[in-house]
């Protein structure tokens, strides 16, 4: 068992309380994302919140992979779940985008509208600030404690803060002009993100990852 320094306990300690806030407040932004989503009747809003659920997912994959790590537990082991958890959140990630592709395509076929939430706005303009924060925490601290698994889940948050901010255009755009397309335009863009994090964590999940 590898035994960490005072130091490696106290960054531990506080990785895993940026950890818990960070999948604390995912679990939020998926409540808000996806109650908005329904009641507005917006694709946009529906796929923000179910990618925010999947990082819940990975977030108490990574929490749980801390743990063990601080209790000294065999690296072989640690990686192999976090590899599942990877193949789990990736496959459920390009399911999640073929969804997104089809229900925005329908809904630009036969003109469908979504309705002006200003809770998803709201949501989305507190990750759009609060994302990048968690981003630099994150990876301040995987570098101290040399866990790119750490660093590569503030990268993660990054691409959240992307979403976020396509999520507050289109809801913008709806809001403002009443474009009865940008709900489902703004989906597609937002396709792109969720499709390259579940492209990215599936190749780790398979083993072909960087860290793998």
């Amino acid at each position: 068992m590898q035994q960490l320094s005072m130091t490696q306990k106290q960054t531990m300690t506080s990785a895993l309380r940026v950890e818990y806030f960070s999948t604390a407040w995912m679990a939020f932004e998926f409540i808000v994302g996806f109650w908005s989503g329904m009641q507005a009747g917006s694709i946009l809003l529906i796929a923000f919140g179910l990618d925010s659920f999947l990082e819940i997912i990975s977030g108490s994959a990574l929490i749980w992979r801390l743990k063990k790590e601080a209790n000294g537990a065999p690296s072989a082991e640690v990686a192999q779940a976090e590899q599942r958890s990877s193949l789990i959140v990736g496959s459920v990630l390009l399911l999640l985008s073929l969804y997104v592709i089809g229900v925005s395509g329908y809904n630009l076929i036969t003109h469908a509208a979504a309705d002006t939430s200003y809770s998803g706005m709201a949501i989305a303009i507190a990750s759009v600030f609060l994302m990048p924060v968690l981003t630099i925490k994150k990876r301040h601290l995987g570098e101290k404690l040399t866990s790119p698994a750490l660093i590569e889940d503030g990268m993660c948050n990054i691409t959240c803060a992307y979403m976020a901010a396509t999520v507050l255009l289109g809801s913008l755009l709806t809001w403002l002009f009443n474009w009865w397309w940008a709900d489902s335009v703004a989906a597609l863009v937002l396709v792109y993100f969720v499709a390259s994090e579940g492209w990215e964590a599936l190749q780790t999940g398979l083993g072909h990852g960087d860290d793998a």
